[in-house]
């Protein structure tokens, strides 16, 4: 009887308020599994981390005596809830609420137009990469609004050097995105994925090599994890632009992070390894539950992120962080360039219309649908 009422409600509905709701129903379907990811991330890298540096991660607070350390998530948002927001007496109070409002907005937002399944995405629009580049580069603006209305000289110089960083590094990733603009033939995110159709070999990853690894280093900097978190060395000038902050204010900037970490990550797969599809494409497997797990699907775009942010926490344990100019003449003196000289070979490559990749077949016209 349920669904029957819950179906007549629905259809007395006016037309545009269907819409609404659909679209806000496809929103809590993205964002909740999406906070819960970022939440376990955190268990997830404390774990791994701590499996790499043979000593224990979190294994006390469980689930009613069950799954000890599972639930150190739910801990930790308890405890920042039950911390005091403070705000220091000089600060511009405004902007200091906001700064982390717009950190957040800007690494969930970009989440609209990233496809999880051929035909499962919020929003299908020609622009989709633009889209990304220009929602993700407002996280910028969080950060440094925070350094300079928390009146802090420790935030502040950890702003002006997190900023920098970002800056240098976001150009090297857009540059490295343009590669796959010039192979795909669209700014259309789904459309870029389904010319990378037809297995392992067809993937952008294989051409456009040197811009994979630069996308995904520069994806490291620019989220300011090691070993290129200089703007937060606890040795050098405290917690970085976010030393004045506390409670939620501190969990919502952490929050943004690990949003942008699995951003970076997904764009990484879809971009580069070929999205949902499966390294098996040529070899469909008819079996039931075999099938599902080998032929493409959502789940090969999780297990492409997965490695991604896995190759975060290894960086993490294992490199020492780079000195601060080391940094800056890798974003400006290295990554640039290449990737400009990559460009050059991608558009010949492509004028020559060089298979699999660039022989026409692969690029895809824009979709007629915004």
């Amino acid at each position: 009887m349920l669904p029957e009422t819950l179906l007549t409600l629905w259809a007395n509905l006016p037309e545009s308020l269907q819409i609404i709701l659909m679209i806000l129903i496809k929103i809590i379907l993205i964002l909740v599994p999406l906070l819960l990811a970022v939440a376990y991330l955190t268990l997830a890298e404390r774990k791994i981390i701590g499996w790499m540096q043979v000593r224990m991660g979190p294994n006390r607070v469980g689930f009613f005596g069950l799954a000890k350390g599972w639930a150190q998530p739910i801990a930790d948002l308890i405890k920042m809830l039950m911390k005091e927001f403070i705000l220091p007496r000089e600060a511009n109070r405004f902007l200091f609420v906001f700064a982390p409002m717009i950190s957040l907005a800007a690494a969930l937002s970009a989440w609209a137009v990233v496809p999880f399944d051929d035909g499962l995405v919020l929003a299908n629009i020609n622009a989709g990469l633009l889209y990304i580049l220009a929602i993700s580069s407002l996280g910028v603006y969080g950060v440094i609004i925070a350094g300079w209305a928390s009146n802090s000289k420790y935030a502040l110089l950890a702003t002006m050097r997190s900023a920098a960083q970002i800056i240098a590094y976001e150009i090297a990733m857009g540059f490295a995105l343009v590669g796959v603009l010039l192979a795909a033939g669209s700014l259309n995110l789904r459309e870029i994925v389904l010319a990378q159709q037809g297995g392992v070999t067809n993937w952008f990853w294989l051409p456009l090599f040197p811009l994979f690894v630069i996308y995904f280093v520069s994806g490291v900097a620019e989220t300011n994890r090691a070993p290129f978190d200089v703007a937060e060395g606890e040795s050098e000038i405290v917690a970085g632009f976010h030393v004045e902050y506390s409670g939620m204010g501190f969990a919502v900037f952490f929050l943004a992070e690990y949003a942008a970490m699995v951003l970076i990550s997904v764009l990484a797969a879809l971009m580069f390894l070929g999205g949902w599809y499966s390294p098996f494409t040529d070899f469909a497997v008819d079996i039931p539950v075999l099938g599902a797990l080998l032929n493409s699907g959502i789940h090969w775009l999780i297990l492409k992120a997965s490695f991604f942010l896995f190759l975060y926490f290894w960086f993490r344990a294992t490199f020492p962080r780079y000195r601060y100019d080391q940094i800056m003449r890798l974003g400006w003196k290295v990554f640039i360039p290449v990737t400009i000289v990559w460009l050059l070979v991608v558009g010949a490559a492509v004028v020559g219309e060089i298979p699999p990749w660039f022989d026409g077949n692969a690029a895809l016209a824009f979709p007629t649908n915004s």
